[in-house]
């Protein structure tokens, strides 16, 4: 320690002694620790040399030691559930992130029996994925046990269930339709934009009427029901409805919430079911491409109002 702490004054006696041209500075290696320190200090406040030079190559003792207080407290964990930690309110925390955890399972589920070749039931798995996904906010705001926990939970659950289970069974679905590599494009594209859709929604100011872009719950159903119902379109429109579906995720278009759209007319509802009634398939295509058109027609009333 003493050898390197001579070699330390040393070097900084040369780079000083060449800073100012000074060539006394460079041999005078022999002072005392105190007196050394003390040196360095005052030479720092008349020359005003760089501190980052001073302390890269400054020795490390008691003399030399920062003045600043280190805090040695140990680091405490975050509690999980803010507030009150009664044994109700910690069961009731346990109930609604049993749900995260229930939709997070399930997506894993569904990717490993769309690599089992069983894409249906790989899909009925992630619409109960989505199931579980309001249910568990829908939870959290009855019990009152909303936490910034539950919500990062949420969203990584999220992204394993809609970002990644429903375009591997989407791949699934459409494997030997079409080239792969049309498939695998339009089905990575949608976990992209899934990602980024969930990053910006955690960090984007909450709007209770409408969402910023296809929620990727909403993007997930549709995926899965296309899967279900088998819809009869070419191979070619398939990958361009996905990849139209994974760019909406990311658009700026403002699409209405649930809340806003139980609020519709009755009528507005009474078509889509009569027209299920007759064929279920037509009227799902139709209803989908409903929803992708409002939020640009929104978007635009909201400009002209403006």
């Amino acid at each position: 320690m003493r050898r390197s702490s001579t070699f330390a004054r040393q070097v900084l006696l040369v780079r000083v002694g060449r800073r100012d041209g000074d060539p006394r500075h460079t041999t005078d290696v022999a002072l005392p620790e105190h007196r050394y320190a003390d040196r360095l200090r005052r030479r720092y406040a008349s020359d005003r040399l760089n501190r980052a030079e001073i302390e890269a190559v400054m020795p490390v003792s008691p003399a030399l030691a920062p003045t600043t207080a280190v805090d040695d407290t140990p680091a405490r964990s975050i509690p999980l559930l803010p507030g009150e930690r009664t044994v109700a309110r910690r069961a009731k925390f346990a109930l609604v992130n049993g749900c995260t955890v229930a939709s997070l399972m399930l997506g894993i589920t569904a990717i490993f029996l769309a690599m089992q070749g069983d894409v249906r039931l790989a899909a009925l798995l992630l619409i109960a994925c989505v199931a579980f996904d309001g249910l568990d906010g829908a939870l959290a705001r009855k019990l009152n046990v909303a936490s910034p926990f539950g919500a990062q939970m949420d969203s990584l659950a999220d992204m394993c269930s809609f970002g990644l289970a429903a375009p591997v069974v989407v791949y699934a679905s459409l494997a030997g339709t079409l080239p792969t590599a049309a498939a695998a494009l339009a089905c990575a594209l949608v976990a992209a934009c899934a990602a980024i859709r969930l990053a910006r929604f955690n960090v984007s100011p909450k709007d209770g009427r409408f969402f910023c872009g296809v929620p990727t719950t909403m993007a997930a159903m549709v995926l899965a029901l296309a899967v279900v119902i088998d819809l009869p379109v070419p191979p070619v429109v398939q990958v361009a409805g996905v990849a139209l579906l994974a760019f909406a995720m990311v658009s700026s278009f403002p699409y209405a919430k649930l809340a806003r759209l139980i609020k519709l007319p009755a009528w507005l509802w009474l078509a889509p079911v009569v027209g299920a009634l007759v064929d279920p398939r037509l009227t799902f295509a139709l209803v989908v491409l409903a929803y992708l058109a409002s939020g640009p027609l929104l978007w635009l009333h909201q400009r002209r109002t403006a």
